[in-house]
């Protein structure tokens, strides 16, 4: 495991939810150290605990028990306003779906996160520079529905980065993808990994992509089954 500046530190994290009369225990004791820089994969079946771990990792939601720790702050000591900026100006997030405005082009679809923050120098410029890098310069005036879903993929990397994060989060990044586009977005994710530093963190189902991330956390029945490091094939 990876002895460099942790970003996020866990400590027998559980996570419950109430589904009607039953309780479903959706982490189950997680210990786990991501460091700066790191680019992992957390994957496993369909109601391992993946998404659920996500959510406590892009601070969106919080452990019943243990310890998380966020770029060595307690995130239990956080008020909301603390968690708020952490959650605008330090994660970006690539959805599954998407997640695109549609009546917005590509360029103004980046460009939201800095507008959201307000005060941000260079906005259109910055978000022009961002498709540029994921391959999309020529795109910018174009509408979600006028773009491929690998298209729409790199255009939400794109917004996620736009901000100049400490962290990027993927939930099931290429579930709606084939698997050319599939292997593409994990490769266009390492290499922003490898260029900017960002720490890298998403799902997956899918045992096929795992080639090509250096880090696997399997989750079964919410809890870290393996953690393992592996050489990234070409």
């Amino acid at each position: 495991m990876s002895q460099g500046q942790a970003l996020f530190e866990l400590s027998n994290i559980h996570r419950r939810f109430k589904l009607g009369a039953t309780t479903v225990r959706a982490l189950r004791g997680v210990d786990l150290r991501i460091a700066r820089g790191e680019s992992v994969a957390i994957w496993g079946p369909s109601g391992s605990g993946k998404s659920t771990l996500l959510n406590l990792l892009g601070l969106i939601d919080a452990p019943d028990e243990g310890s998380l720790r966020f770029a060595g702050q307690d995130v239990h000591a956080l008020g909301d306003d603390a968690l708020t900026d952490c959650r605008s100006r330090k994660i970006g997030y690539v959805f599954q779906n998407f997640n695109l405005v549609p009546v917005l082009t590509a360029l103004e679809n980046v460009m939201l996160p800095l507008q959201i923050q307000g005060g941000a120098a260079r906005v259109r410029q910055r978000a022009g520079e961002w498709l540029e890098r994921v391959g999309l310069g020529t795109f910018a005036a174009f509408r979600p529905d006028k773009l491929s879903g690998g298209q729409r993929q790199r255009v939400a990397i794109a917004r996620a980065l736009v901000i100049d994060p400490m962290l990027v989060l993927a939930d099931e990044p290429t579930a709606n993808l084939d698997s050319e586009n599939s292997r593409a977005l994990v490769d266009l994710l390492q290499q922003l990994n490898a260029e900017t530093g960002v720490t890298c963190v998403f799902s997956t189902h899918d045992p096929r992509l795992l080639d090509h991330v250096p880090r696997h956390v399997q989750l079964v029945d919410g809890r870290v089954e393996t953690d393992r490091h592996s050489e990234v094939k070409p």
